[in-house]
């Protein structure tokens, strides 16, 4: 169930928020781009300025620069989250220079190695800028890949010295065997600090082919998942689906020889996820009815929690009746906004 937006309201919605910054009160991430993108794709344009209007409160102002990001000192400026502005102006020049697909192919392995900075956000971002570009080329949405790449390059975060164990022959089963973190850190990096093991997974594929039909299987597993473990951190769980979903829908636009390296980071994160987050036990979990997508799309608008309609988007990826039940589980376990 997707639609092309031709109302322009997705291109008023990105010039309303660019010129806002892509986090707010010093850390937490700015979702709305993410949520208007996935409300018009799914024929829910017309709720996105009011979505927006319950969000606003979280919107604060475009951060200030701090010096120019050139090809002589990006490398100093990766990771840096105070150069957010930097690096924003510096895709917004590379995408106004050259094509959008050029820009993405030389910077994303440089920034895949960091996926896991401010919680994989900044890669989700990328994956919906993405998708709206591939449906129309407009000059808000290239500015929007830029505000989505740039934040990336901000809050690059790699993760080194993880020991690898014994995977299985499923996603699903792989993450099954995913050894929860021990640690009393509450914040997104002191607990992908304390993951010290991953199961391996696909790290033997190089084709892009089954590159491809891996990653599928890893978002479908990811997301029917969330049913039964949702309830061990319903907010930050979300990412072990959206967070592979957001490399799938990106590989289309890429060369196909970083399909592979690009699997291999999609399952890296989503483990750490799970990782960081796991309940003690999972939990049988039936929905309270069975509902079309479009129901379902029309209970996460209803409920309006970002996370809620983002996993929403990712399950009606998916498409069967599990990942509509995620969905709904989601809007079970998370506190609407209001």
């Amino acid at each position: 169930m997707t639609t092309s937006d031709t109302s322009g309201r997705l291109d008023e919605a990105f010039e309303r928020l660019h010129i806002s910054g892509p986090e707010f009160r010093g850390w937490l991430s700015n979702h709305a781009p993410m949520v208007v993108e996935s409300l018009a794709v799914h024929g829910q344009a017309g709720a996105v300025h009011r979505w927006l209007d319950l969000y606003s409160d979280r919107l604060e102002e475009f951060p200030t620069p701090v010096e120019r990001v050139t090809d002589a000192n990006w490398h100093e400026a990766l990771g840096d989250p105070r150069r957010a502005a930097d690096w924003i102006d510096h895709f917004t020049r590379a995408v106004a220079e050259r094509p959008w697909r050029a820009v993405l192919a030389e910077w994303w392995p440089r920034l895949l190695p960091g996926l896991y900075g401010a919680a994989t956000h900044p890669v989700i971002r990328v994956g919906h800028a993405v998708r709206a570009l591939r449906t129309e080329e407009t000059g808000p949405r290239l500015t929007e890949l830029a505000h989505a790449l740039g934040y990336w390059a901000a809050r690059h975060h790699p993760v080194t010295g993880v020991e690898t164990l014994p995977g299985a022959g499923t996603p699903g089963r792989s993450l099954d065997t995913v050894p929860p973190v021990e640690t009393a850190e509450t914040g997104f990096l002191g607990r992908l600090a304390a993951v010290r093991a991953l199961p391996r997974w696909a790290d033997d594929v190089t084709d892009p082919d089954t590159a491809r039909a891996r990653l599928v299987e890893l978002v479908r597993a990811a997301t029917h998942r969330y049913a039964t473990h949702g309830h061990g951190e319903e907010t930050m769980l979300v990412h072990a689906a959206t967070a592979p979903n957001a490399v799938l829908r990106t590989l289309d636009a890429l060369p196909r020889e970083l399909w592979a390296p690009s699997l291999h980071a999609a399952w890296t994160a989503s483990a750490a996820v799970t990782a960081m987050y796991a309940p003690d036990e999972p939990v049988d979990y039936v929905p309270p009815a069975r509902l079309t997508a479009e129901e379902v799309v029309e209970r996460a608008l209803a409920h309006g929690d970002e996370h809620v309609i983002k996993l929403t988007d990712t399950a009606l990826d998916v498409g069967d009746e599990r990942a509509l039940a995620a969905a709904l589980r989601a809007v079970e376990l998370s506190d609407p906004l209001v």
